[in-house]
């Protein structure tokens, strides 16, 4: 959840502006309530005057304001939340004081305290550009000259933006120089900083610092210039160890991207992003969907599951058709990995509000959508759908030259590895009515009948002979975007 615009929309009923102290414990117990482990408090830390001063002035930028805020004022612009200056609590939010009693009253409910962690960049206004400003790339006057967009003079000096290598710098943000050995150092102390704070963090576009990645972004403009030998190894392993050894149990996950996923699993990320099911579900591409579903069962596992996050549109507004919006919730959510949610999904919001902003304009809450995931959470709480066995299931032709089973993705749950199936998911992701057979052999329990009954749409069930449809499939026929979500006894 936005910080901020939490915070916001709490003052307002207040009358007074809102810190972390003043987050309610309704609220708190009602994410506890619908079964969730983790909080991700999004920008928390303490952000600066010059951050704020790009964010107002950027003309792209304001388009996008007046967009999600057609009521926009200068005075809701606050700065991006990732171009940290320090990482203590904001001051507009509580203070240092204020966070531990938050993360106090998460733990009382069992909940546990995920921040952010910015690698790649700090604001410009970061006391290290004065104190220590070997730890940042920087560039010459030419680079002023030919790409803009991309540097900025500091004092006599001119130091890169953080940037994506695909796209401009973020002009808020200064480039900090992974083959420095001494940003190394003073990164992995920031990183145990954050972590004696939390039980996690999520680690903003960690792919930036991947020694291929960087040295294709910033070549020679990177090797430190004050004698120091350059540092080209993998920052991840060694900064995550020495995490680990202070805080065991403590959990990393890796904004990433560019089929690097498994990379930074392997350097000791416990998920990373999972965006390619996300894309492959935006393009209805069941065949791509089942393809990536069979990937390594511990790179699964690992995933970070979503169906909208901060920089990507909301799914109500992505999915606009409800029948396509439930569909895809179904397969991103029922799948192994860890299942992430983003903070309004769950009553249909459609604006994406930038992180610039202090607000959030008023939308009607959806019904539909309440009433969907009210009753997807429901199935979630599960414990078979945590901790059970998952496995891909072929869907075979209904009857010979229908090729509508190509538009299926099926797939169980069951205790363990050998236990009969106690969830069966089918998907229709076709634009069309499809029918196939679902393959159960050997996957039912021992009786003579099996029983199916789907818990998300009540009063669907049915009763099916064992032998013949462990022997023939199960037949399905589904309309477009239409799933079941069977118990099966």
């Amino acid at each position: 959840m936005n910080t901020r615009v939490l915070l916001f929309e709490i003052g307002e009923g207040l009358g007074r502006a809102a810190t972390l102290d003043d987050v309610p414990d309704r609220f708190l117990d009602d994410i506890a309530a619908r079964g969730f482990d983790w909080v991700w408090m999004l920008g928390v830390w303490q952000t600066g005057e010059a951050g704020r001063a790009v964010s107002l002035a950027q003309p792209g930028w304001q388009v996008e304001y007046h967009r999600a805020l057609p009521d926009f004022v200068p005075e809701d612009v606050t700065g991006s939340p990732f171009a940290v200056v320090d990482y203590t609590v904001h001051r507009d939010f509580g203070g240092d004081e204020s966070l531990p009693r938050l993360r106090a009253r998460l733990s009382q409910r069992g909940l546990r305290l995920l921040l952010d962690f910015v690698p790649n960049h700090t604001a410009i206004d970061h006391p290290w550009l004065v104190d220590a400003p070997h730890r940042y790339v920087g560039g010459a006057e030419a680079d002023l000259v030919s790409a803009p967009q991309n540097y900025l003079r500091m004092g006599d000096r001119v130091v890169a933006h953080g940037r994506d290598p695909y796209f401009d710098g973020w002009p808020d943000t200064a480039q900090l120089n992974y083959r420095h050995p001494d940003l190394r150092a003073a990164m992995t102390a920031e990183l145990l900083r954050v972590a004696a704070r939390c039980d996690g963090v999520r680690c903003d576009m960690a792919m930036l610092l991947e020694p291929g990645v960087f040295a294709a972004t910033w070549g020679d403009r990177s090797l430190p210039t004050d004698g120091s030998a350059p540092a080209d190894g993998d920052f991840w392993p060694e900064a995550i160890a020495h995490v680990r050894a202070e805080h065991p149990g403590f959990v990393m996950m890796a904004e990433v991207y560019w089929d690097l996923e498994w990379q930074l699993q392997q350097h000791g990320f416990d998920y990373t992003y999972d965006k390619r099911l996300y894309d492959r579900l935006r393009s209805w591409d069941a065949a791509a969907v089942r393809g990536h579903l069979r990937a390594d069962p511990d790179f699964q596992r690992r995933s970070a599951r979503f169906l909208e996050n901060h920089d990507e549109p909301r799914a109500a507004d992505t999915f606009a058709d409800l029948a396509g919006h439930e569909a895809a919730a179904v397969l991103t959510f029922l799948v192994p990995g860890l299942r992430f949610f983003h903070e309004g999904q769950f009553v249909g919001r459609r604006v994406k509000a930038p992180l610039h902003l202090r607000r959030r304009p008023a939308e009607p809450t959806d019904p539909d959508v309440v009433a969907f995931y009210d009753r997807l959470l429901a199935v979630l709480g599960d414990r078979i759908l945590r901790t059970g066995q998952w496995q891909l299931l072929d869907a075979a032709p209904a009857w010979a030259g229908n090729p509508t089973h190509d538009s299926y993705v099926v797939m169980g749950w069951s205790e363990g590895q050998g236990a009969p199936l106690r969830w069966l998911v089918a998907v229709n992701l076709g634009d069309g009515q499809a029918q196939c057979r679902a393959a159960l052999g050997g996957l039912l329990p021992e009786a003579d009948a099996v029983h199916l009954s789907d818990a998300m749409h009540p009063g669907t069930a049915y009763a099916r002979d064992v032998a013949d449809t462990e022997a023939h499939g199960l037949f399905l026929d589904l309309p477009p975007r239409g799933y079941n979500v069977f118990e099966v006894s």
